[in-house]
């Protein structure tokens, strides 16, 4: 981790991500902002990816002591409009491109499940989608509705441009919409925390980043495991993708080859993803 460590000490890396900053706040770009020759590798987007990539750069790092990549989260929307600036070298992204979007250059590197987690001390084991969705739109306000306590839900969602979010717009509230009453929260790991901290609460994360402080529920009997994700029987799993403006070339192309590798798809496996099958989109 020292090594790691030193890597973001660069002027250039504190710039670029200042420069990163303002674009996930607005969502645009200033002139100031454009990216330095002394950089190195700026890989920006979903904080669903993040967490793996940081572990896949650190590897590549040790491997490569010559090589910068700096891993900024900020968002599936953020990254993508970050990679089409030029700001990012390589977004990344929780959900499928859409729109101008596809114009993008992507691979798919992994794919994830999407868990629905609930507070460990929570005596609830398995919901049915259409009860998880009843949940988000208000329609279920109760345990007690769902064979559970006397206590209100405490509903958690991601914000607006989060691949997760989207993720799960897309596969489990379709038409509908998420109550505005839902405490939002910007990433994977503040959701966890919130869950882990509240026993009324209930929230979606990555399977990937599941661990002992919350309970990932079983879906129509289905539990939300790995192995459920590849055989098909767990419903909610989605891509994640790496991006790029153009067909990657240099230190872009080597990190990414890197990740579609045999030790890159086994670090992936090891940290609870399912291996891609490398497929580029564009």
């Amino acid at each position: 981790m020292k090594h790691l460590a030193l890597k973001y000490r660069s002027l250039s890396r504190i710039r670029a991500a200042v420069c990163l900053g303002i674009l996930i706040l607005a969502v645009g770009l200033t002139s100031a902002c454009g990216k330095t020759s002394g950089a190195g590798l700026i890989v920006a987007g979903s904080t669903s990816v993040q967490p793996f990539a940081e572990v896949l750069a650190e590897e590549y790092m040790i491997q490569h002591p010559d090589a910068f990549i700096d891993v900024e989260g900020g968002g599936s929307s953020a990254g993508i409009v970050a990679t089409q600036s030029g700001i990012a070298d390589i977004g990344m992204s929780s959900r499928d491109l859409k729109g101008e979007e596809k114009s993008l250059w992507n691979v798919e590197i992994a794919r994830d499940g999407l868990a629905v987690i609930i507070n460990p001390g929570n005596p609830i084991q398995n919901l049915t989608l259409d009860q998880v969705r009843d949940i988000y739109t208000a329609k279920v306000t109760g345990w007690s509705q769902l064979g559970g306590s006397k206590s209100k839900i405490h509903v958690i969602t991601r914000e607006e441009g989060s691949g997760t979010r989207g993720s799960f717009e897309s596969l489990v509230m379709g038409k509908d919409r998420i109550t505005p009453r839902a405490l939002v929260q910007d990433s994977n790991g503040a959701t966890r925390q919130l869950v882990a901290d509240d026993i009324n609460s209930i929230g979606f994360i990555s399977l990937g980043l599941v661990d002992d402080t919350v309970k990932a529920l079983e879906l129509g009997g289905v539990p939300a495991t790995r192995e459920n994700v590849i055989n098909g029987s767990y419903g909610l799993s989605r891509p994640f993708l790496f991006i790029a403006r153009s067909n990657p070339v240099g230190q872009s192309k080597q990190f990414i080859d890197f990740t579609l590798s045999e030790e890159g798809q086994k670090i992936l496996a090891t940290e609870g993803l399912v291996p891609s099958a490398g497929g580029v989109g564009k």
